[in-house]
């Protein structure tokens, strides 16, 4: 006797759809496993017989075979537990095989028969719909997320009992049909408008949320760099459907989607200076998203950046180049999106006040060897460097009203619709995120722009890398303006925003 039933493999923030094949034959009574499994998988046999028991199920006494095809690759968790039973219960005849062929099982089974919550959920249906499953079974826990998945049908199941009525057609559970989950209800955030003074960060911030630039910021200690990093999620462009099911995928592989409602508004994640590599990065005894990715389409904040140990800040490279990172492990490599925009907040020196001589009482050594924490070309990897002064008594009055974070908002909106028109089909979908052959193509130079890059080029010793990121950003100013072509005062703003980089780490 022969049954099936699929289930899907995470594997970065996609899935691969895995078939438990479940054989039945007369012999020596065993239940075996087999094909690629970890330990948590292969314990599966243990608690599938026992639920299978407790949930009424008394089996013949027979030799059961099961294998997790393709066996090449290496199934993690405990996700696979109910297409593992719905297959042995198909091989028993206890549930019609072409009832279970075109449906989807996840779920990690308890002792006692019920089905508990599992990540990874919502990669999975959206692959199960790519390759035409008509119906999906999860834990009721996340079936609000499967559901955002439209074009299948989602039955949330507290039982293995539950999914075998169903299948065998005498249930009374209803599928949930294409309910988009909502966020989190909306909760007061901070403002822009809260801001006293600092009008050239203001600015800085508001041009890397239009072109999804790095930013770093240099600055005594009360400047306002965290105050003015936790409020640019506030002025990001809105997320797409596609955006909020890339974030969500993520969310949902790490099993931090809570309550099973989608990310629609971009992340912010801002970790302590003492967060490892691996949290970071990812990866981890079982590869999981870290917290580069998690910050994916909204804002990685690192605060007292040359505190953060040395291994920690170069892992960053690969990301903050390619918008991605690869984890390797022995048996795989794994692929998360790091699309978010990178903040990071630094004193000048040990005690801060640098260049202050009335306050700053460190050494010119002292001086290089703190700001040599951070390497030269882990600083070049950032789009616009700023350095914050003191903040004057006059503007700490707050006599004049600042701007709020909903009209800059709306200015970064529109440089964001330029940009995605502008890059439709292509795999950039803002300036930051431009490939060098597209930055020749799209960041053209008028005459007087042009000659004035060829002199500060030469002038400033630039590298290729810092060349095309200030195109970038001049690119991003120009969108701003509503201007196609880059005029000479969009990229002497550029390379303003390149100063504290020359000062601090030039020559």
């Amino acid at each position: 006797m022969f049954g099936k039933a699929y289930s899907a493999a995470v594997l970065g923030i996609d899935a691969e759809l895995i078939l438990a094949e479940a054989d039945v034959k007369d012999g020596l009574p065993c239940f075996s496993m087999v094909g690629a499994s970890a330990c948590e998988t292969r314990e599966a046999k243990e608690r599938v017989r026992i639920a299978l028991e407790n949930s009424g199920y008394r089996l013949p006494v027979k030799r059961i075979t099961v294998n997790l095809s393709p066996a090449d690759i290496r199934k993690e968790g405990t996700a696979f537990d109910l297409s593992i039973a719905v297959a042995v219960l198909t091989a028993f005849g206890l549930i019609s095989e072409k009832a279970a062929e075109n449906s989807i099982f996840l779920g990690e089974l308890c002792l006692d028969g019920g089905v508990n919550p599992v990540p990874g959920v919502l990669p999975a249906v959206c692959r199960a719909k790519e390759e035409g499953f008509l119906q999906c079974f999860v834990p009721v826990e996340n079936a609000r997320e499967a559901a955002a998945v439209q074009g299948i049908l989602v039955y949330g199941v507290r039982s293995l009992r539950e999914v075998a009525a169903v299948l065998n057609g005498n249930g009374d559970l209803l599928p949930c049909i294409g309910s988009v989950p909502a966020g989190e209800p909306e909760r007061e955030q901070p403002d822009f408008s809260e801001v006293q003074g600092q009008r050239m960060a203001k600015r800085a911030l508001e041009i890397a949320a239009a072109g999804g630039h790095n930013v770093l910021m240099i600055g005594p200690p009360g400047t306002g760099k965290t105050m003015l990093a936790k409020r640019l999620p506030t002025i990001l462009p809105s997320l797409s459907f596609e955006e909020v099911l890339e974030i969500s995928k993520i969310y949902s592989v790490a099993g931090l989607l809570s309550g099973g409602r989608l990310i629609t508004e971009p992340p912010f994640q801002a970790p302590h200076h003492t967060v490892t590599p691996s949290a970071l990065a990812g990866g981890g005894r079982r590869a999981a998203p870290g917290l580069v990715s998690l910050a994916h389409r909204g804002v990685l904040f690192l605060d007292e950046f040359p505190e953060f140990r040395r291994e920690t800040m170069e892992i960053l490279r690969q990301p903050l180049e390619e918008r991605r990172i690869t984890v390797s492990r022995y048996e795989a490599a794994y692929t998360y999106p790091a699309g978010g925009i990178l903040i990071a907040a630094m004193n000048p020196c040990s005690c801060g006040f640098y260049p202050d001589r009335t306050k700053c009482r460190c050494s010119q050594a002292q001086i290089k060897r703190y700001i040599g924490k951070i390497s030269r070309p882990l600083a070049e990897r950032f789009d616009l460097c700023l350095e914050l002064l003191p903040v004057r008594y006059s503007d700490l009055l707050g006599a004049a009203p600042q701007e709020g974070s909903a009209e800059i908002r709306k200015r970064v909106e529109t440089a964001r619709n330029r940009q995605r028109e502008r890059y439709r089909g292509l795999a950039a979908v803002c300036n930051a995120e431009l490939s060098g052959a597209e930055v020749r193509r799209y960041c053209r130079l008028e005459k007087e722009a042009a000659e004035r890059m060829e002199e500060a080029y030469k002038k400033c010793s630039f590298s290729a890398r810092a060349y095309h990121r200030i195109l970038k950003t001049a690119r991003t100013i120009a969108d701003l303006a509503g201007t196609e072509k880059i005029e000479e005062a969009q990229l002497a703003e550029a390379l303003l925003y390149r100063e504290p980089d020359r000062k601090y780490w030039g020559e």
